[in-house]
């Protein structure tokens, strides 16, 4: 499935599951007041510090409650939201009890000793990797079967092996002029591509590359023409005789006795 669609897919879980309220998100942080370390000490710059540098550390889930999930760090009550614990939706929060996960600090309130923990942008970040890696392992040319996961005007996602996927741009569909993707292909359909690029972590694939090029067809012969003869210049120029007396003169005379009739 295309990066693209997951993450509409993601958020629009998020945004209709009915996970946490406010209520129960304050609930949660005012517990966490209620246990936390006086606002004085030093674990507390600590808990800004990673905050500021976006540290990734590990924690053990310990307890689940209705907005999200509880660990300790340094004996301190942090919350995890059910809407920051992974990369996608969350159906089951029983299932992370016990589980130790990768998070980072998106709230370290020292004045009301709120701490508060993320292990989406960790796990997502992770993904990326991931991704960026096994797209680094993919040979150019390398011939390939895939799924069609989704049809754009410009070209299609294709759904590779280890979870990897590809663009195949319209131009690339075929050796005869394709409109729209849709109009060849379908979502779901099984495909084989060659891989004609990889960059920056993106795939860009080619199913015209795997068809024989049709043939051109031939020139037909020019007919004979006869040879052009060269033209030839005419370098005669017309000049003027005249005879040069080696003293400047004026009369009508002179003039005409210099013209070559």
């Amino acid at each position: 499935m295309s990066e693209e669609i997951k993450n509409t897919q993601e958020n629009a879980a998020e945004t209709a599951a009915p996970v946490e309220s406010m209520e129960d998100y304050a609930a949660e942080l005012e517990a966490s007041l209620k246990q936390g370390p006086p606002n004085d000490d030093p674990v507390w710059d600590k808990f800004e510090t990673m905050l500021a540098e976006k540290t990734v550390f590990p924690v053990k889930i310990d307890s689940v409650v209705k907005a999200g999930v509880v660990a300790y760090v340094d004996d301190v009550r942090a919350f995890i939201p059910a809407s920051k614990l992974a990369a996608g939706y969350v159906e089951n929060l029983e299932d992370y009890k016990g589980k130790t996960i990768d998070v980072m600090v998106i709230t370290a309130d020292k004045e009301n000793k709120k701490l508060v923990l993320s292990g989406k942008e960790v796990a997502r970040q992770k993904a990326r990797e991931a991704k960026a890696a096994a797209a680094a392992a993919v040979e150019v040319g390398a011939v390939m079967e895939g799924t069609v996961d989704s049809l754009k005007d410009y070209g299609a996602f294709i759904e590779l092996e280890g979870g990897m996927s590809g663009l195949l741009h319209v131009s690339q569909i075929s050796y005869k002029r394709v409109e729209k993707p849709s109009d060849v292909l379908k979502e779901g359909e099984k495909v084989q591509v060659k891989v004609i690029a990889v960059k920056d972590g993106k795939i860009s694939l080619s199913m015209k590359a795997l068809q024989e090029a049709p043939e051109r067809p031939a020139r037909e012969p020019r007919a004979d023409r006869p040879a052009r003869e060269p033209r030839q210049r005419n370098e005669e120029k017309d000049t003027f005789n005249y005879k040069e007396t080696g003293t400047a003169s004026t009369s009508l005379k002179d003039l005409l006795s210099g013209l070559k009739l």
